[in-house]
């Protein structure tokens, strides 16, 4: 009876998992472009909007979330990183959109999370008038830590993206920098040992 009990809790966790109204993707935004993206969502849900630059020029982006009425709930320029919780007024549809068109050359990697609503509880949970038993109340307490693990994971991951993107340009930049001595300390030593030639060579003597 506790195996089968367990294996519900376990498929409980993976459906709720599957069927969260949650959005999560990272795309690409090119140099002088703008992406805007569509949820559809009912009056008075709650709905909360992360994002984050990983790559690209100095890391920042504009943001507008948009109403279905055209009014603009949230708007920010040339952001790296940030979130915002907002109540729908208004059942329709919301738009969420990036700009990069302040930028004439680099190329963005943006991060972007969107929730709607609230968590959907785990199937079984709170569906009877009686108090959780102590199975029940274990598998809430597994999900909730479950789900902050997952934020904190991805956050780490955003993170050693960035790091290691800038480790990149840098050693990037040092490789042409080494490049460029090593040309510059060539050329000297080549001037030079010509210089020293010149001294050295023979020079026929004008008599009178």
């Amino acid at each position: 009876m506790f195996a089968k009990t367990l294996i519900f809790t376990v498929l409980a966790l993976l459906i709720d998992g599957i069927i969260s109204k949650s959005v999560e993707l990272t795309f690409e935004l090119p140099d002088s472009a703008e992406e805007c993206f569509y949820q559809e969502i009912e009056k008075n849900t709650s709905a909360s909007l992360e994002y984050q630059v990983i790559t690209g020029g100095q890391y920042d982006v504009d943001v507008k979330v948009e109403g279905p009425n055209k009014q603009i709930i949230y708007q920010q320029q040339k952001m790296q990183y940030d979130s915002h919780q907002f109540t729908a007024q208004h059942t329709g549809v919301y738009k969420v959109c990036f700009s990069n068109e302040f930028s004439t050359f680099s190329h963005k990697l943006v991060y972007m999370e969107l929730n709607v609503g609230p968590e959907t509880p785990l199937p079984g949970v709170g569906d009877h008038a009686t108090v959780l038993t102590q199975l029940e109340a274990s598998a809430e307490e597994i999900h909730s830590a479950l789900n902050r693990i997952i934020d904190h994971q991805t956050h780490h991951r955003l993170r050693e993206a960035q790091g290691r993107k800038r480790a990149e340009d840098l050693n990037e930049r040092v490789f042409w920098w080494s490049i460029g001595e090593t040309v510059a300390i060539v050329c000297v030593t080549f001037g030079q040992v010509m210089i020293l030639k010149n001294f050295f060579s023979d020079r026929p003597t004008l008599y009178k």
